[in-house]
């Protein structure tokens, strides 16, 4: 049976579609689920070492310590808390978890090219044109984040909090779901906030963003930015700018893509009506 046009699609059709879509995408995710969860060995060391001191980010941050006479935390030889399970399925359950949010790291482009596949046939043919190269460069974007996330926020926020004492006679002995956690979200949340380049792209495509509007309301961003950082790392100024600059970079590459947008955007509406006067 051949394919509906897009302009003879009903929204139940629709539906359908996006439902065949979101399938694909769920099983793209959980076939990487299961070669994490086989490969379970590798995963593991990459979950377990900003755990270790010989982590790249504390060695660096050992160095730049040592440089500018700032304090030694990071170059300790352990950092001071051991990982405990304190249920009877907490390591199988921690395996099967871990496993899911590496196989949707693992699947992001794949399901960023199941979402593309939904929404291209509904954009004209110009606008599918001027899109080229959107998942490899949401996908660059998105590893970028996570890469940003687990080399930079999750060693900071494991080293300020775990060297965090509110009282001598309280040891630091942390539930593995805790641990994992701190890993994923950093990582996850750094990941999806490099996307916001394409967001502003799409955004400014739609007509609900101008550079205008994201020039005007920079100072805001900042504010906004600043409080992200604050929430995402830990309270203490260093790890706050260091989050915070990219992100600010972000936003200012942001308001040159939609600057970009709105270019092409006058080009092409100034070719119309030429061609439009030359018609009539």
């Amino acid at each position: 049976m051949a394919k509906k046009n897009v302009d003879e699609m009903s929204f139940l059709d629709h539906l359908e579609e996006l439902r065949w879509h979101l399938v694909r995408a769920v099983i793209s995710i959980m076939v990487a689920a299961i070669l994490a969860f086989i490969f379970k060995d590798f995963v593991v060391g990459i979950i377990m070492a900003p755990k270790h001191m010989d982590f790249p980010t504390y060695v660096a941050l050992c160095e730049m310590s040592k440089f500018f006479g700032m304090d030694m935390s990071f170059c300790a030889n352990e950092l001071p808390f051991v990982i405990e399970v304190r249920s009877v399925g907490g390591q199988f359950s921690a395996h099967i978890w871990t496993s899911i949010y590496a196989g949707l790291v693992i699947a992001f482009p794949y399901v960023l090219y199941q979402l593309w596949s939904f929404i291209s046939p509904g954009l004209q043919t110009n606008e599918r044109k001027s899109s080229r190269g959107f998942i490899i460069i949401a996908s660059l974007l998105f590893f970028l984040g996570v890469a940003f996330g687990y080399y930079v926020i999750t060693p900071l926020s494991l080293n300020f909090l775990t060297n965090y004492t509110f009282a001598e006679e309280v040891s630091n002995a942390f539930d593995l779901s805790s641990y994992n956690s701190i890993v994923r979200s950093s990582s996850l949340a750094a990941g999806f906030v490099f996307e916001l380049p394409i967001l502003i792209y799409f955004l400014t495509k739609i007509g609900l963003v101008t550079p205008q509007f994201l020039r005007k309301y920079r100072k805001y961003a900042l504010v906004i930015v600043l409080i992200l950082s604050a929430v995402i790392t830990p309270p203490d100024i260093a790890s706050q700018v260091i989050v915070a600059i990219p992100i600010l970079l972000l936003y200012q590459i942001s308001i040159y893509i939609s600057a970009l947008v709105i270019r092409k955007q006058k080009r092409r509406a100034a070719k119309e009506n030429k061609k439009s006067k030359v018609k009539s």
